[in-house]
């Protein structure tokens, strides 16, 4: 589906962006989650010099823990840090360019581990991979600490991770005692319309960030991490608070205006009669990576204020 375009305040500045930041969310974790160590090549118990990354959270990490130096590429869809700008691009999710990541000789490959026509080949050319696979929030630091000891970074990674579980326990002791709201967590829908909405289930990273900041998911029993619901859905399960997630910089006051407008069709949802809808604007929003707690802030902010 289409989040929308930069020039409507929705969406992430291009189709081909969004479609596959939702096709990751939208698509089910197999086995494990977080990133997981694979011994596929000959280097694989070696500390790796030539990183490239297919997956942009990986990529957050890899920097967060001081091995940015070693990351050789990066997908098409990285962003943060600023560091990636200068970095080669080998496609992503879709659209991996193999010629491109051989012709880089990295000694490690992080890549989705739903792509298993690029790890078959990497393995065949003798490259050591190491599969990622999204999953709660308690994975991304556990995923990280694993990432830093297969390449020899085990102390920086460790560091980084205590970092962001120390951001995560300030956010839910901020919550605690204060009353929760039902909220539905929009993560898509067509632009200035309720049409194609995407929402948080009741599992994966958004999920838990909403129930640390101090919100209960409208669909927290739905076993699923993201799903496309129909506004009558919306009316009966009746939220107190709706967060919706822009994967954009802020947009302007006419164009935030026309979203929030968009639920007026629904005066009978309390969040929407109330006046409690509110849109969080940054590309850092479904990453799930060290920047997550910026992410928990704006959620409990959200619902509880400054």
């Amino acid at each position: 589906m289409t989040l929308g375009f930069r020039d409507s305040g929705f969406g992430i500045g291009s189709v081909a962006l969004t479609a596959a930041l939702l096709a990751v969310l939208m698509r089910p974790a197999v086995g494990a989650p977080g990133l997981q160590p694979r011994g596929d090549g000959p280097q694989a118990g070696a500390a790796p010099r030539r990183i490239v990354s297919l997956v942009p959270s990986a990529t957050e990490m890899l920097f967060a823990m001081g091995a940015g130096p070693r990351v050789a590429a990066v997908s098409s869809y990285d962003r943060f840090p600023p560091e990636v700008e200068r970095l080669p691009r080998v496609g992503a999710l879709v659209d991996p360019d193999v010629e491109r990541i051989l012709s880089l000789r990295p000694d490690l490959v992080v890549a989705y581990a739903s792509q298993t026509d690029l790890i078959a080949q990497l393995t065949r050319a003798r490259i050591a991979v190491y599969p990622y696979r999204h999953g709660s929030l308690a994975d991304i630091t556990a995923g990280m600490r694993d990432l830093g000891a297969r390449i020899g970074m085990a102390a920086g990674a460790a560091r980084a991770a205590a970092e962001i579980e120390r951001g995560l326990a300030g956010v839910r002791a901020s919550a605690a005692g204060r009353p929760r709201p039902r909220t539905l967590l929009v993560i898509g829908r067509e632009p200035q319309s309720l049409r194609a909405i995407s929402v948080s289930g009741g599992f994966g990273f958004l999920h838990d960030l909403l129930e640390l900041a101090g919100g209960d998911n409208v669909f927290g029993g739905v076993e699923r991490e993201s799903m496309m619901v129909a506004t009558e859905t919306i009316l009966a399960a009746g939220p107190d608070v709706i967060l919706e997630l822009h994967y954009s910089d802020r947009a302007s006051r006419a164009a935030e205006t026309l979203e929030r407008d968009a639920w007026k069709l629904l005066p009978g949802v309390p969040a929407v009669r109330n006046g409690r809808i509110h849109l969080l604007y940054g590309g850092e929003l479904v990453v799930p990576g060290p920047r997550v707690v910026l992410t928990a802030r704006a959620f409990a902010r959200a619902l509880h204020g400054p």
